[in-house]
């Protein structure tokens, strides 16, 4: 089975050639360091698989995507990237991808990934599958995801000791955090805190 491997970190590239290479039914045919590099990689030699990064210099691997498989539609497209927001995800899908991988993947498991998807089955991480399926949770402005956490368990009657349970964090680093969300929100006391959480979330 051939390879080909688009990414704009060499390092990258260079290891997966090596490290994909060991494979015995695995041939990587030759890298790309962008999107329109890929295309006409793909010109030259067609590849059967081929390993695409999405955020690259001249042509990104969405559009690259694209491209590849309006002209070759046999030729399969596993992203692998370091991002899993959903917007990406969904434009990668869009494009023709029929996988969408995480470069923090082992080698093994992305070794069998790309036998399933050659195989024609499509390929999404768990991590990447529970982003798309889950639905999107309220953020409150300004504040990281943890933090609305934190905020969204006082807004339901939770101790700061039970907090620090529910998330695995000390008593003290859930106080800590406490602080830094009233400072964001300017808000007085948890109880302003937990009302303000029940506005925003019935908007």
């Amino acid at each position: 089975m051939k390879l080909l491997i688009v990414d704009d970190d060499l390092l990258v590239c260079q290891s997966l050639q090596l490290l994909l290479g060991n494979e015995d039914d695995l041939i990587v045919m030759d890298t790309a360091i962008n999107g329109q590099e890929a295309i006409e990689k793909c010109q030259k030699e067609q590849p059967d698989v081929i390993l695409m990064d999405i955020q690259m210099p001249i042509m990104d691997g969405i559009e690259s995507t694209k491209r590849i498989k309006k002209q070759w539609p046999h030729i399969h497209i596993m992203m692998l990237t370091t991002f899993q927001d959903e917007k990406n995800i969904r434009l990668a899908l869009k494009a023709g991808a029929e996988g969408y991988l995480l470069k923090s993947a082992s080698i093994e498991n992305m070794a069998q990934q790309i036998r399933a998807l050659k195989a024609g089955t499509v390929i999404l991480d768990a991590d990447v599958l529970k982003r798309i399926t889950e639905p999107d949770k309220m953020l409150l402005e300004g504040l990281t995801e943890r933090e609305t956490d934190i905020v969204e368990l006082i807004a339901q009657g939770l101790s700061n000791k039970e907090i620090a349970e529910q998330l695995f964090l000390s008593v003290g680093t859930i106080r800590n955090m406490l602080s830094v969300i009233l400072d964001k929100l300017e808000i007085r006391d948890r109880t302003q805190l937990a009302i303000y959480y029940w506005q925003r979330k019935n908007e």
